[in-house]
């Protein structure tokens, strides 16, 4: 067995694995990252689009920001539909801040180019990955690479290695505890080169449905129906999809842009919380503590919050002081708690739901929506959480 020595050991080389690597490398920590799949997919992978304003801020002070302010698109507000009329909420104005609509394939893409300019690429297509002695001060990774048989020795561990990953799944049982929703629809979801038929994204509540017309750059809009999670993608021809979006999304005088549909998925949707967050040297950061619906947009911002921290932390732990790393935990469950509850309000209000109560449910969330448009108050709260929560990094 072949042993690697090094400070903190990464598991997991998606976008909160590769900016916290990226994080520690700038400020002098050792680190490996380590991940199961090969570079193209963790590229590839089609997911967020909106960044908080904090997070943007984060990434541009840490030499990530030239590509996203230069192709990304900054968005001052967003645009809420319901009973036939396009309300404005304008974030500028009300409490000065924005978001922008950069990929998140972008973002990976950014960070394996600073990667390989500071040369510290990730180990791909790693296999059997398996921590131990979390309990200790000194634990190891397990894992295969080739045919070699490899064991990383850190002093600590983050699992960053999304929901479906073996790092949460490293913490006994008897000590951790699981919050999950699972709800009756997923989001349809398409990429089409077609110019974007808004100037900023419009969240719509309609009788037959959610449905949300986003961009990621101005040749290419992203655009989402909500439908029932087990949904054929196969039922969905292009024109059907086209036409569904015109019902709930038009507006007299308006048009929807159409165009070449070149990827379409469904998506099912959950809200999931995991604790604790940390298990003696093992951190949890991203998905594989936290999921919520992307209605609110808080996935990667989530993520991108975790490790700004747990930077943070460890900058101060090599320094002598232990009290963020301790304070980890509590503080990123706060702080997952108050997105679920956004992401979780976002969802109600905009989505259909099935049962008996439906046309009452559907009215009442017309009263919501007219609640909140009149009033400025009531707009703040929500701009306040759309671009983002305070990233103590």
């Amino acid at each position: 067995m072949k042993t690697i020595t090094t400070q903190v050991g990464i598991i997991g080389g998606g976008p909160a694995g590769l900016l916290l690597s990226h994080l520690l490398h700038g400020s002098g920590i050792d680190n490996v990252v380590l991940e199961l799949r090969d570079r193209d997919y963790t590229v590839q992978r089609v997911r967020a689009g909106v960044l908080e304003h904090d997070a943007v801020e984060l990434l541009a002070a840490n030499g990530l920001g030239e590509r996203l302010h230069r192709e990304g698109l900054r968005h001052g507000g967003i645009h809420l539909q319901f009973a036939g009329e396009r309300h404005h909420l304008d974030f500028e104005a009300l409490i000065g801040r924005h978001v922008w609509i950069y990929g998140q394939q972008e973002v990976v893409k950014d960070l394996i180019a600073a990667h390989e300019a500071n040369g510290t690429p990730a180990r791909y297509e790693i296999a059997d990955a398996r921590p131990v002695d979390l309990e200790t001060d000194h634990p190891r990774v397990l894992f295969t690479e080739g045919d070699e048989q490899y064991e990383l020795r850190c002093d600590f561990v983050v699992g960053a290695d999304g929901f479906h990953g073996i790092s949460r799944l490293a913490i006994p049982p008897a000590d951790r505890v699981a919050y999950e929703r699972e709800y009756d629809f997923g989001w349809l979801g398409i990429l089409a080169h077609a110019a974007p038929s808004s100037d900023e994204l419009v969240y719509a509540l309609h009788e037959r449905g959610f449905a949300l017309l986003s961009m990621r750059s101005p040749e290419i809009s992203r655009l989402y129906l909500q439908v029932p999670p087990d949904e054929d993608i196969a039922d969905w021809p292009d024109e059907r999809i086209w036409d569904e979006l015109d019902v709930r999304l038009g507006l007299p005088g308006w048009t929807l842009e159409r165009g070449e549909i070149f990827d379409k998925s469904v998506t099912p949707m959950r809200s999931f919380v995991s604790a604790p967050m940390r298990h003696g040297s093992l951190f949890l950061a991203g998905d594989a503590a936290h999921i919520v619906p992307p209605t609110g947009a808080k996935g990667l911002n989530s993520a991108i919050a975790d490790v700004a921290l747990l930077r943070r932390g460890l900058v101060e732990h090599y320094a002598g002081d232990d009290a963020t790393l301790d304070a980890y935990s509590d503080t990123q469950l706060s702080r997952a708690w108050q997105t679920q509850y956004f992401s979780t309000w976002m969802t109600r209000m905009l989505h259909s739901f099935s049962g008996p109560d439906a046309e009452f449910d559907h009215n009442v969330q017309l009263g919501q929506l007219a609640q909140l448009v009149s009033s400025d108050h009531a707009k703040a709260h929500l701009a306040e959480f759309y671009t983002g929560l305070p990233i103590h990094g």
